[in-house]
């Protein structure tokens, strides 16, 4: 009996111990939801079956390099804040951010996927052709109170408590001009509410993506290729350039377009973190084309539904399958335009594309 009684003050005591270490810590601890959880994964966000492994890469950052980087100009990227740690930096624009890691994608297609694992998700999606992987939908855990009977325990009965909140993270890998690769990550929130006025059953919503977490996920990706955790908190803590929206929907000869107020290469950039953000499935991309290839869940007309994002989210058996879209960017100077094509490459006009373009610029402004 007194030995039973001392693991469970010792168990108490640990626990207690570890809730104290999260209040101190940088309130990020994420798990991946289990099987069993009430989030409903959008059906169109399947796991693509590629999966290529490569070896990971080594290389060590200088305080000297530290000092060096944060003099360093980025090239090409006339408008964007950056500071380099050896072979990897950190670009800003506006509060966007991306790493720039002069290394192949393919040297670093195995780290990235090795970092997330790490941080506590699931792979949802892999796919090293089109550079695209995909948590699934996972808890931060660092969020639940920790008040006394949590402490004591939360361990023991971790299944009982919830933020009410799951998160999701797309991470993007793209070849630059140099050789080296642009990495780009994106996140998409969840929130539980109750759906009826009685409160007697819960629903599932979009809440509004997270900069900061963006943000802090790049910090902790820099860590992982080899800058120092005092080096990565100094770059990034530099504060967001404030920026003018620069795109509206309106439409050009009957056809729903985007404009943007910017030049080819940020313009892209943009698009494809709007199309990150908000949840379509890229099959492929063409920069030396402008185009994205991507498939679109298209609304139930017959359902009274609160909107696309609501449909998004649904993975009801009677769901409309998925369409093909091309998502194309055509520049002129510091002019762009952004439309749909089908799949066959012919303008879009429909009440889908639309909504593409509309969802599109929400996101950028």
């Amino acid at each position: 009996m007194n030995a039973a009684i001392t693991r469970l003050s010792l168990l108490a005591l640990a626990t207690a111990l570890s809730a104290c270490a999260a209040l101190e810590g940088d309130k990020i601890d994420y798990k991946s939801a289990t099987k069993g959880s009430t989030l409903e994964v959008p059906p169109d966000l399947t796991q693509l079956s590629r999966d290529s492994r490569y070896a990971i890469p080594g290389g060590a950052v200088s305080a000297a390099a530290l000092q060096a980087g944060q003099a360093a100009q980025p090239s090409g990227t006339a408008n964007a804040a950056a500071a380099q740690l050896g072979d990897v930096r950190i670009e800003r624009d506006g509060n966007q951010r991306w790493l720039v890691v002069n290394r192949p994608a393919d040297k670093l297609w195995e780290p990235v996927r090795d970092f997330w694992q790490e941080s506590g998700f699931n792979l949802e999606q892999a796919d090293a052709n089109v550079g695209i992987m995909e948590t699934d939908w996972a808890e931060n855990r660092a969020k639940l109170p920790q008040d006394f009977i949590r402490s004591t325990l939360g361990k023991l009965l971790d299944s009982l408590y919830s933020t009410g909140e799951r998160d999701k993270f797309r991470t993007r890998l793209e070849r630059n001009a140099s050789g080296g690769t642009e990495i780009y990550i994106t996140h998409r929130g969840m929130v539980e509410v109750y759906g009826t006025q009685t409160k007697d059953n819960t629903v599932w919503q979009p809440r509004p993506s997270d900069p900061e977490l963006e943000t802090e996920f790049l910090r902790r990706l820099m860590v992982k290729l080899g800058v120092s955790q005092e080096q990565s908190k100094a770059v990034v803590a530099a504060a967001a350039t404030p920026r003018t929206p620069t795109a509206r929907a309106t439409t050009v000869n009957n056809v729903p377009v985007v404009q943007m107020d910017e030049g080819f290469d940020r313009a892209w950039r943009r698009v494809g973190l709007a199309l990150d953000r908000t949840g379509f499935t890229v099959e492929d991309r063409n920069r030396n084309e402008g185009t994205y290839f991507v498939r679109y869940v298209a609304p139930n007309a017959d359902k009274k539904e609160p909107g696309f994002f609501s449909k998004l989210f649904s993975s009801s058996s009677s769901a409309t399958p998925p369409l093909k879209f091309r998502i194309v960017l055509r520049s002129q100077g510091e002019s762009t335009t952004v439309s749909v094509l089908n799949e066959a490459g012919a303008p879009e006009s429909s009440a889908n594309a639309e909504r593409i373009v509309r969802v599109i610029a929400d996101d950028l402004k």
